[in-house]
């Protein structure tokens, strides 16, 4: 049976300044929403984050950047958050910005024990300076090393006692890579079953790699609405 939290400050409560946490997620698809807000409220600052993008300006990540409790950014996507765009023109935020697939599959190897490889994308940009690079059957790749995390916080639909995860549809994007790759995993889940409810063949994340849930309800905002016209 895994710890159980009673509200996300209550889930965060430990975390100290300084450490790096990965947050799951993409856009506001599938992130520990209360687990944020519970950062918010404890005023935990100097953050490292790893996650796909950092939210919008009023929900998600975003409300962290708004407080100026993030140090640095390590994700693929920014482009939904204005203050995300002052604070790095303005020298407030240090970013590193990394290929979608490459920063997967970094988080992927943090996981896996993998502690670097070699990859063709971003080859001859940016993204390879000061990197070391090789050549394989006559393609260069530049070598990439895997992420890791004091933290993992991350968002399913279900879990039972034993910590086993399942996620709803696209929430499963980041989320199944960062709960392995953090020293301690926090999961956030709309409803916790008791063990053995769970179909053991539709588990996406097994409860060893999680260390506490907190149950708790999404408010599911909506990034960018669109209607067609009639």
């Amino acid at each position: 049976m895994k710890k159980h939290y009673m509200s996300g400050y209550d889930a965060v409560s430990e975390i100290a300044d300084g450490s790096t946490l990965m947050v799951g997620g993409f856009g506001l698809v599938g992130i520990p929403e209360q687990m944020i807000l519970g950062l918010v409220e404890s005023e935990v600052k100097d953050l490292t984050i790893i996650s796909n993008n950092c939210g919008v300006d009023d929900w998600g990540l975003g409300l962290l950047l708004k407080n100026h409790q993030i140090k640095k950014m390590i994700g693929s996507y920014v482009g939904e958050n204005k203050e995300f765009e002052r604070q790095v023109l303005a020298g407030e935020l240090e970013v590193e910005l990394i290929p979608q697939g490459t920063l997967a599959e970094r988080i992927r190897a943090g996981g896996a024990g993998i502690p670097a490889f070699y990859t063709p994308a971003g080859v001859g940009t940016k993204v390879a300076e000061g990197k070391e690079t090789r050549v394989f059957r006559g393609k260069e790749y530049v070598l990439e090393h895997a992420l890791y995390a004091d933290y993992s916080l991350i968002r399913a639909y279900q879990s039972d006692e034993a910590g086993n995860l399942v996620y709803n549809k696209t929430a499963r994007n980041f989320n199944p890579m960062i709960a392995a790759a953090g020293k301690i995993t926090l999961a956030e889940v709309e409803n916790i079953v008791a063990t053995g409810e769970l179909n053991a063949d539709q588990v996406h994340t097994p409860g060893i790699y999680v260390q506490g849930l907190l149950e708790a309800k999404q408010e599911k905002r909506i990034e960018r609405k669109t209607i067609r016209n009639r």
